[in-house]
């Protein structure tokens, strides 16, 4: 009975155990799928992330009530074998103990002695041979038979243990699994609407903000398209130009040799590249002229040969580029002048476009000849030409008298002294020439640009005293700390203002901001041009005390011109890294 009796719960507790491994299974896909859905948001097809949640967890729980909440691992699976095993071997020999037992009684009954007498007849004993005696068979195969048994039956209570500790570290592993599903379904159950609304947050967020880069790039991209058409446009004009002047000055110097011609044309070509692409930081690049003024070629060119300029028909164009732009009845702005016979002497008061190219071209023609211009690369004469014709043939006369050519602080000081004599707050454009300059393609590679002008003019100051003239142009009612002031007048009377090069400013401090917040700030290290605005820190402590003008840096040293230096207008030097400096501005003219 007992054979039988663990035999059913052996079976009994395999098919337990086997019931448990495919409940186990089903709560971990049920687990599994709880927590993918609680990270991964719930199916739209689904009611709610709620409700999956619950149904998936009633589903687990019902699992359970039906079969059990037991699992074995690979361990108790093989002591179940052997323990199976160990049985049926156990039958085995128990049945053949007994029909050795059996034998073996019989064998005894029949060599049993007579009992003693006045005692009580004893069965033989078998495992008790008597000395000397070989032992027999049946009763030495008993005894080993039953230390087998008690073997057998310690290894099966181990096993039983076994069966039982694994049962109860199963139910208890599934009992926290549950905990934890229920844990799991309940925080999704509390998250996923979080999460969803998160989610749909962030596509909403995410498509707001593609949408925005889309229209942003649209944007960008018509920028790009349109600024690419206006630069090929220029690039395109700049080189029908440089072409057109080059066969002009070819025509005008083909009498020289071919040596001179060929070194003059690379020279051209050389000047022309950097005009078109940037020469440094402190050249303005080529600006090419108007298409109103590209159309007055034709008629350019029949009265500059008429008036023997044949080869000056790039520069007659710069003019008329600063003058109109090519546009109006006057695009030369030659009403004024004294070739002008047949209208009025008025600004605009020519009414015929063809007449103002004819008189324009033959005034700048008598200023280029007055200049002694040799060429059109001769930059030195063409400046005192072309002043002159913004001023009148006069300025020419005057400036070579006094000063034997042109340069921007001589036609400040003509410009201020016919001011004065006609009774006028000005007289001129004392930039005209750098004003034209910029539209002439073979200009900039021969000039230095617009960053001597404001030198010229701090040059015009020096000696002056108390500052009034620059504090109360700035708007003070009375002296100020003003060589910040002189450095934004100086700067005005070139233009820098209006264009943008330089800012006007009081303090030192919003002048260094204004350099740095444009990317133009260079550290007392920096070796500086002229034109540069140089900033001091006398006490080395940070604060900016002082500002100048530099004139120019040569052999270490940087030579300046400052407003205020013991309220006077002074020139100093200071070795390039001083100490005393805090760092410059760097314009770009």
């Amino acid at each position: 009975m007992t054979d039988i009796k663990t035999r059913d719960v052996v079976k009994g507790t395999i098919k337990t155990l086997d019931r448990a491994a495919i409940t186990s299974e089903r709560m971990k896909s049920a687990y599994t799928g709880i927590k993918g859905k609680g990270e991964q948001g719930y199916d739209a097809e689904e009611r709610s992330p709620t409700e999956y949640a619950s149904g998936r967890m009633c589903h687990a729980i019902g699992s359970l009530r039906r079969e059990g909440i037991h699992q074995y691992n690979s361990k108790g699976q093989k002591s179940i074998q052997i323990t199976r095993k160990n049985i049926a071997d156990l039958k085995a020999k128990r049945a053949k103990k007994a029909a050795e037992q059996k034998k073996a009684q019989e064998t005894a009954e029949q060599v049993s002695p007579q009992p003693y007498p006045g005692t009580e007849s004893r069965p033989a004993v078998p495992d008790m041979p008597a000395k000397n005696e070989t032992p027999q068979t049946g009763a030495s195969q008993l005894i080993k038979t039953r230390q087998q048994e008690r073997k057998i039956l310690k290894t099966s209570t181990r096993a039983e243990n076994s069966i039982k500790s694994t049962a109860k570290g199963t139910v208890k592993t599934a009992e926290k699994g549950v905990k934890t599903a229920r844990t799991t379904a309940k925080t999704a159950i509390k998250t996923n609407p979080e999460t969803a609304q998160a989610a749909q947050k962030t596509v909403q967020a995410s498509a707001q903000a593609t949408q925005k880069a889309i229209q942003t790039a649209k944007n960008t991209a018509k920028a790009t398209a349109e600024t690419t058409k206006a630069t090929g446009k220029a690039v395109i004009s700049s080189i029908k130009s440089i072409i057109e002047g080059t066969k002009a000055l070819i025509s005008a110097l083909v009498a020289g040799g071919w040596i001179a011609v060929t070194v003059i044309l690379i020279i051209i070509l050389f000047g022309c590249a950097v005009s078109l692409f940037g020469g440094g930081s402190h050249s303005n690049a080529y600006t090419p002229v108007s298409e109103e003024v590209q159309a007055y070629t034709p008629l350019i060119q029949k009265y500059a040969k008429q008036h023997g300029i044949p080869e000056y028909v790039e520069l007659i164009k710069a003019v008329m580029m600063q003058e109109s732009g090519g546009r109006g009845s006057d695009p030369m702005q030659a009403a004024e002048c004294g070739y002008n016979t047949e209208y009025p002497n008025t600004p605009n008061g020519i009414p015929d476009p063809e007449y103002s190219v004819d008189v324009g071209i033959q005034n700048l023609a008598a200023c280029l000849n007055a200049a002694g211009v040799k060429n059109p690369l001769d930059m030195e004469n063409i400046k005192l030409a072309l002043q002159g014709y913004n001023f009148g043939n006069g300025y020419i006369t005057w400036a070579k008298a006094n000063y034997g050519g042109y340069s921007y602080a001589n036609a400040l000081e003509f410009s201020v002294m016919q001011a004065e004599k006609h009774g006028w707050s000005g007289y001129g454009d004392t930039q005209y020439v750098a004003h034209v300059l910029r539209y002439y393609p073979y200009g900039r590679a021969f000039t230095g640009g617009g960053n001597q002008a404001i030198v010229e003019v701090a040059l015009t100051q020096l000696g002056n005293e108390g500052g009034q003239p620059y504090w109360s142009w700035y708007g003070f009612g009375g002296r100020v700390e003003w060589c910040a002031c002189f450095v934004s007048w100086c700067a005005d009377q070139c233009g820098y203002l209006e264009n943008g090069i330089i800012p006007k400013f009081s303090l030192c401090s919003d002048g260094v901001n204004w350099f740095r917040g444009n990317g133009q700030w260079q550290g007392r290290n920096y070796e500086p041009a002229a034109g540069d605005i140089i900033f001091f820190d006398w006490g080395g402590d940070g604060t900016i005390d002082h500002v100048g003008i530099v004139e120019k840096c040569e052999n270490g040293m940087v030579y300046t011109i400052e407003g205020n230096s013991g309220d006077v207008c002074r020139q100093q030097c200071y070795p390039v890294g001083s100490g005393s400096i805090y760092g410059y501005g760097v314009a770009v003219y």
